[in-house]
């Protein structure tokens, strides 16, 4: 019998799950070869704007495949529903039966995107972090200030959105961090070394000029080959360049369109899974530039799907016991 997991039980168990802790797992997975993952699926809609991607895979010798239904719909906060939806769904590697269905309405793909950047972080971040710059006040800009706090303790932040009032309602909404809102993302650059992406933009915000020696961004807007948040020379300039998946970014992300106006040669890319099992990233030097282009891999969500999965399976069985 396929088990259908709704979004309030997903939220009742995901708290206890280690989701970075699952991330490094599957990234490490995905870079040493043990990961099926086919191009992504991708459905683009002009009235109203709006994506839907389809992820889909399996590490090998696994109990589960896992295809993965996320879809954004910029318009849906004027309707008072939220951007993302979509679902999970599980089956069994050997047999092919449905195991689960993840009614997770885009959280799962929220956390275990938010969950990457801080991974990134744990691994490639400045030690001494003057301020952490957040491009975008969406959900997900949100959600990779709160999980950088795992790694990092700085709370003093630097903010830019698209809109005044975006910026102010993020900034009431995480009062525990101490939020100045910039006026462009040049002065957000200008006054720290640790910034994130998390816009939809199709031009870059960022450019090379902007960004101070010694440091980090973790962009993760550009997850289409049409976004673009970092100027293609900025690319060039950095002295580390990794991607989440080397194959990924040959079709989208900040690599793939630096690429293609012969900015840069894939030579100059590193892999997220390979970095972090290497002590490459150690022998940085405190002025080098690092950028990590987060495109979302399907073993990110075949580890989270599966973790959910097995933690509810458990918890329905010690309910009835």
């Amino acid at each position: 019998m396929t088990t259908i997991i709704k979004h309030t039980e997903i939220l009742s168990v995901v708290k206890d799950i280690d989701i970075i802790a699952e991330m490094e797992k599957g990234f490490i997975e995905y870079s040493n070869g043990n990961v099926i993952v086919p191009p992504v699926g991708e459905l683009l809609f002009d009235e109203p704007k709006g994506e839907a991607h389809i992820k889909y895979g399996y590490i090998k010798k696994d109990d589960s495949y896992c295809i993965k239904i996320a879809s954004g719909f910029y318009d849906n906060p004027k309707l008072g529903i939220a951007s993302c939806q979509g679902m999970m769904l599980l089956f069994n590697q050997k047999t092919g039966q449905p195991q689960a269905i993840l009614l997770d309405n885009g959280l799962l793909t929220d956390l275990r995107t938010a969950a990457a950047g801080a991974l990134t972080a744990k691994y490639f971040a400045p030690k001494n972090i003057q301020a952490i710059g957040i491009i975008g006040t969406g959900v997900q800009a949100k959600l990779q200030l709160q999980y950088l706090q795992k790694y990092i303790s700085n709370k003093k932040v630097w903010l830019w959105g698209r809109t005044t009032d975006n910026a102010l309602k993020f900034k009431s909404e995480l009062a525990e961090f101490d939020i100045n809102i910039a006026a462009s993302p040049a002065e957000l650059a200008a006054r720290c070394n640790l910034i994130v992406t998390a816009t939809s933009s199709e031009s870059p915000l960022l450019f090379s000029d902007d960004i101070n020696p010694g440091t980090h961004i973790t962009a993760i807007g550009s997850d289409t080959p049409e976004k673009n948040e970092l100027d293609n020379k900025l690319l060039c300039k950095a002295d580390l360049l990794i991607s989440d998946s080397i194959a990924q970014s040959k079709s989208r992300g900040e690599i793939y369109q630096a690429i293609k106006n012969h900015a840069i040669s894939m030579d100059k890319v590193k892999e997220l899974g390979s970095l972090i099992q290497s002590t490459f990233a150690q022998h940085l030097g405190s002025n080098n530039i690092s950028i990590v282009d987060l495109t979302g891999v399907a073993v990110q969500d075949i580890v989270l799907a599966k973790a959910v999965y097995k933690r509810v399976i458990n918890k329905r069985k010690q309910d009835d016991a």
